[in-house]
């Protein structure tokens, strides 16, 4: 618009027939454009209320009444017809579209910000994983005060007022042997919760979950993820690991408590682990957590990527084969935890969409939240679907990620790698409106 033609105005000046341009994006009011011609009181008092101070006026282009200009109060005239009742309908509809777009647009901000201080704090514990790995030999004790500093900020806020929940992360947040340590650690705090450890319980099974795995950086690289085919020399190899953990964390003047739960991390009920072959009650409840959490994580994101299976079908292995194996009271809190399609599962709904389970509040676990496919919405706008707050939606059934056409499968980006944090459980009932 040449400025030339078009003047700038105060809100008081605005009188109906006058032509007026909105500097504002799209996002920012209600009306179908940004330049038009005022018809009616409705909208002189909608722009008011958008926080300019002026507008512009273009006079070439207004249409005001004999008499009238842009010096008026900007009131009607008597009798005149404004057909005020379909422009007030009008106006109170763009005025409503105008309020979901902001919320939509809070909503995804929101969830952005979420997701970054969850993806950025898994990336600060995965460093220092890595930096205890190159100090536990020269500066074990630094080493051990930095770990126990980490966890002690994890245990606080887990045990903090409100819920918490599981949130699946994006892929690449980090190599295998970095990568497991946060992911135990992370779940087995949120199931120490779950079974009502006292706090110095949960300071232990963290430090013991951060650190059952030290002692790989001992063995021979082909050694440091089990395979079904090892050799008999190699398993025991492998077996090592456990021992070298402890040596380093007595290095590290770690608890009691936390180095018997290393010790046993691989320990079972029934007595088929190792090293010791203990059962049941030999086993204390941190290590019984530690294995099982263990032993999830190592099916959803195996050395090998190509023998990984959905965190659905782990926990349904671990329930219909390996129960016996585990401690029932843990292994049930842990189903109750993570729910029927724990976070990385891609389900189908009941009608017909597919989507990715994305997070799942640890004390509401049959309601996860989800991003659907929705092939009208990009998926950089996707909204999470809340089940709680959507219950004519249901989960029919988990599908495998390749069984998904190609378009859901590039939209919903099932995850290579399953990376889990936690986050405070928001109170989801003003997403609900936006949906």
């Amino acid at each position: 618009m040449n400025e030339s033609l078009s003047e700038l105005i105060d809100l008081s000046q605005l009188r109906i027939g006058m032509f007026i341009e909105l500097e504002l994006g799209w996002m920012s009011h209600p009306f179908p454009k940004g330049s038009f011609k005022i018809s009616s009181d409705k909208q002189i008092e909608i722009i008011r209320g958008l926080g300019l101070d002026r507008v512009r006026y273009v006079p070439a282009k207004s249409d005001l009444a004999p008499g009238s200009s842009a010096a008026g109060a900007g009131e009607p005239e008597p009798g005149r017809d404004l057909n005020g009742g379909a422009d007030l309908e009008r106006a109170n509809a763009a005025a409503e579209e105008l309020r979901r777009r902001k919320q939509r647009s809070d909503l995804l901000s929101a969830q952005e910000r979420g997701m970054a201080i969850c993806e950025r704090r898994f990336g600060e514990a995965i460093r220092q994983y890595k930096l205890t790995v190159e100090q536990v030999n020269t500066k074990p004790r630094l080493a051990m005060e930095q770990c126990v500093g980490m966890v002690n900020r994890f245990v606080s806020e887990i045990l903090g007022d409100g819920e918490s929940a599981i949130r699946l992360l994006s892929d690449g947040m980090g190599d295998k042997a970095s990568m497991h340590p946060v992911n135990v650690t992370i779940i087995s705090l949120l199931l120490g919760k779950s079974l009502g450890l006292a706090q110095s319980d949960m300071v232990d099974l963290g430090m013991a979950a951060f650190l059952h795995d030290i002692g790989k950086t001992e063995l021979p690289d082909r050694v440091r993820w089990l395979e079904e085919n090892f050799s008999s020399a190699e398993y025991k190899l492998y077996q090592e690991h456990v021992g070298q953990s402890v040596r380093l964390g007595q290095r590290m003047e770690l608890t009691a408590g936390a180095l018997q739960a290393i010790g046993q991390h691989h320990e079972l009920i029934d007595g088929s682990g190792f090293p010791a072959r203990l059962r049941g009650d030999s086993l204390s409840m941190s290590a019984k957590i530690l294995a099982l959490v263990n032993r999830y994580e190592n099916l959803c994101n195996p050395g090998r990527p190509a023998a990984a299976i959905t965190p659905h079908e782990a926990l349904s292995l671990i329930f219909a084969q390996l129960k016996t194996r585990f401690d029932s009271v843990a292994l049930s809190a842990f189903i109750r935890m993570m729910g029927v399609y724990p976070p990385g599962s891609i389900v189908q709904l009941v009608d017909e969409r597919f989507a990715i389970v994305v997070s799942v509040n640890s004390s509401r676990p049959l309601k996860p939240r989800l991003v659907v496919y929705e092939p009208g919405v990009s998926k950089h706008e996707a909204l999470i679907l809340d089940l709680e707050q959507a219950p004519a939606v249901g989960i029919r059934r988990s599908v495998k990620p390749a069984s998904l056409p190609r378009a859901a499968m590039d939209y919903l980006s099932p995850r290579q790698r399953i990376c889990y944090f936690f986050e405070r459980a928001i109170d989801p009932s003003v997403a609900q409106e936006a949906l």
